[in-house]
């Protein structure tokens, strides 16, 4: 992984990580981290820790990781 930050797509506030959360893929059913980010927006979005090149999606319960 690199230590360059994302940008938070939706206000452009550098973000920070917030740790890894174990998730199941739909696609091909594994068991795999995602890496959670947020801003100081409160925005917060994740992505598969093992496609890093893959877009940020929107976490779809951010009110867990606050």
């Amino acid at each position: 992984m690199t230590d360059d930050a994302p940008a938070c797509p939706e206000c452009s506030q550098p973000m920070k990580s917030g740790g890894f959360v174990l998730s199941q893929r739909e696609d091909d059913g594994r068991r795999t981290c995602r890496t959670l980010w947020r801003c100081t927006g409160r925005h917060v979005w994740w992505r598969w820790a093992d496609r890093s090149d893959a877009p940020l999606e929107v976490c779809p319960v951010p009110e867990l990781f606050r």
